[in-house]
């Protein structure tokens, strides 16, 4: 395990394979260009797989800040982002499991409370198999890359 770990982690999540729900992996992509173009690896760490999962709360320790971005079809246009809190949910008996519920599993194997973790989700329209991401999609994430960029990437 490395002894010195970015401070700031973001971990996208999503399946590339379900049209609008590879937000959260695009949204990878583009952070990524955006690192290497400016030498941030330090700075930030760079997450992504389909879903969140028990494993993952380890990837939150010696973190000043997690910024969890996700896809959704519920949120408002163009994407939504609130603050976090340690919440043990019916998805902690699941594959997938919440931000929440990682969080909570931070807390429960390190016996103190996880770093500040938002939930940044981007509305998406179409999920369905073997779609492409929707142009209403992809505005959409533009819109969050941009606020990504100002307010965790500086």
């Amino acid at each position: 395990m490395n002894s010195r770990r970015a401070p700031i982690l973001i971990f996208t999540y999503g399946n590339p394979s379900r049209g609008d729900d590879a937000l959260g992996p695009a949204m990878f992509d583009l952070l990524g260009k955006w690192q290497q173009e400016n030498c941030k690896e330090d700075e930030i760490e760079l997450q992504t797989d389909f879903q969140l999962q028990i494993e993952h709360a380890m990837d939150l320790e010696g973190r000043k800040k997690i910024l969890f971005v996700d896809a959704s079809v519920s949120c408002a246009a163009p994407f939504e982002c609130q603050r976090l809190q340690a919440r043990q949910d019916d998805s902690f008996t699941t594959h997938a499991m919440s931000p929440s519920s990682v969080l909570a599993v931070y807390k429960q194997i390190n016996h103190h409370q996880p770093p500040p973790a938002w939930l940044l989700t981007i509305r998406g329209y179409e999920f369905d198999l073997g779609l492409d991401m929707s142009e209403q999609a992809r505005d959409n994430l533009r819109q969050a890359y941009q606020y990504i960029l100002e307010n965790y990437c500086k």
